[in-house]
């Protein structure tokens, strides 16, 4: 989800306004529905202290509302968060295992679960040993190539990346 989607489903979660969001960022009234309506399409993108000054308005951390960034633990803390919002992801501490699960899998777009499916049968078949570590790796950094379990090995990357995007816009 990128920072402008997070904006503004944040905004929405808080109940302002985009009007209302750009006059506590400091924008005449008459021109801050447009800023904010520029920063949730994408149009423009807040600078560093911007997203700073957003994330106070909204009472968030600045992760909250950046492109997530997985190589530090933070930043996946935050992915898991963004997960949680759009898709309903929760997680349970089980004896001394941590299980993430969908809370209501009814959320969650058909073709977006059968594609998790996947995933979770071809790990699977790596925990049974039904294929090998290789396999699974070439399955998984290829998707969908090898997936001949779903209609949508025949989709090409950019289509898929677009599919996707469009179903977390409508969100």
């Amino acid at each position: 989800m990128a920072i402008g989607e997070r904006i503004r489903y944040i905004r929405k979660l808080r109940k302002l306004t985009q009007t209302q969001l750009g006059v506590k960022l400091g924008f005449p009234e008459s021109s801050a529905e447009v800023r904010i309506t520029q920063y949730e399409t994408g149009t423009r993108t807040p600078k560093e202290n911007g997203i700073k000054v957003i994330a106070d308005i909204l009472e968030v951390s600045p992760l909250a509302l950046k492109v997530p960034d997985i190589d530090s633990n933070l930043g996946l803390m935050h992915t898991f968060f963004a997960l949680e919002d759009m898709y309903g992801l929760e997680i349970k501490a089980e004896d001394d295992k941590l299980i993430f699960q969908f809370k209501d899998e009814r959320k969650l777009d058909p073709s977006f679960h059968q594609m998790l499916f996947a995933w979770a049968q071809q790990t699977e078949k790596l925990k049974n040993g039904e294929i090998t570590k290789e396999e699974y790796d070439k399955w998984r950094y290829n998707y969908p190539k090898y997936d001949n379990s779903q209609i949508f090995k025949e989709i090409p990357s950019q289509g898929l990346s677009d599919l996707i995007t469009d179903k977390v816009k409508k969100n």
